[in-house]
């Protein structure tokens, strides 16, 4: 069986800090893929971080409530945003690890975002308030099937993964975010656009490693969606890969 490391948000409930993820991402990896998630807690240990990473055979990235901290990829202070310094603390060293370890990484919303700080690139912290940007937030007084339905299509670029997943030139995908990618990280190349032009997933330009990022929520119901199966199925192919060998 694969096992799939994602890292947990570090939440403070009462007095004391806890590590936590959504049971959604964990039932995604267990059900869509039939592999085993394991937990890594946000404790930027590069020993601890090394060892998960020697026991794992793939790295998934989740989304969260929380925002990276924007002093990573030197944007400006925004006080009121909520921050899980602790997960940016494991997860941006852990990403570049990952990938010189040829370890398979998917990254979902926060995750994505995560991606391309840690290899370079800058966020918007509101694309809502950006001069021709839609917004791409969910009414949170919605009940979860809303907040989570298709909101819009995503178009996928020349030869992308996602298209070839699809095997079409666009998908509906759902919309659950506030911040989104200011200016892509080198290496990383564009696999989808929302109507806005707001880039909404991308990979690693190097064909010998997998790096996929999608800002939208697949995990969500999964098994329910072809396409957003089809994306859990590329990772596990990935994963299956690494494990077997030439």
């Amino acid at each position: 069986m694969l096992k799939i490391g994602t890292v947990a948000d570090c939440k403070i409930l009462g007095p004391h800090p806890f590590h936590a993820i959504g049971d959604k991402y964990l039932r995604a990896i267990s059900d869509s893929m039939q592999a085993l998630p394991l937990v890594i807690p946000a404790m930027a240990d590069e020993h601890l971080l090394a060892a998960y990473l020697d026991q794992i055979d793939g790295l998934m990235l989740t989304g969260s409530h929380s925002n990276i901290e924007p002093h990573h990829y030197a944007g400006n202070p925004a006080p009121e945003a909520l921050r899980d310094p602790a997960r940016d603390a494991t997860c941006l060293p852990l990403i570049t690890m990952a990938i010189e370890a040829d370890l398979p990484v998917l990254g979902i919303c926060r995750g994505f975002q995560e991606i391309n700080v840690a290899l370079g690139g800058s966020l918007y912290q509101r694309v809502q308030e950006v001069p021709g940007m839609l917004d791409h937030r969910e009414d949170p007084n919605q009940p979860l099937d809303l907040q989570y339905a298709r909101s819009h299509a995503v178009t996928f670029s020349a030869g992308s993964v996602l298209g070839e997943i699809s095997g079409t030139e666009s998908a509906e995908v759902n919309s659950i975010h506030q911040q989104g990618i200011d200016k892509l990280a080198p290496g990383l190349i564009v696999e989808a656009h929302s109507p806005d032009g707001l880039i909404e997933a991308f990979r690693l330009q190097r064909s010998d490693r997998f790096v996929l990022g999608v800002q939208w929520h697949p995990e969500w119901k999964v098994t329910e969606n072809s396409f957003y199966q089809g994306i859990f199925y590329a990772f596990e192919r990935a994963c299956s890969a690494r494990v077997d060998g030439p």
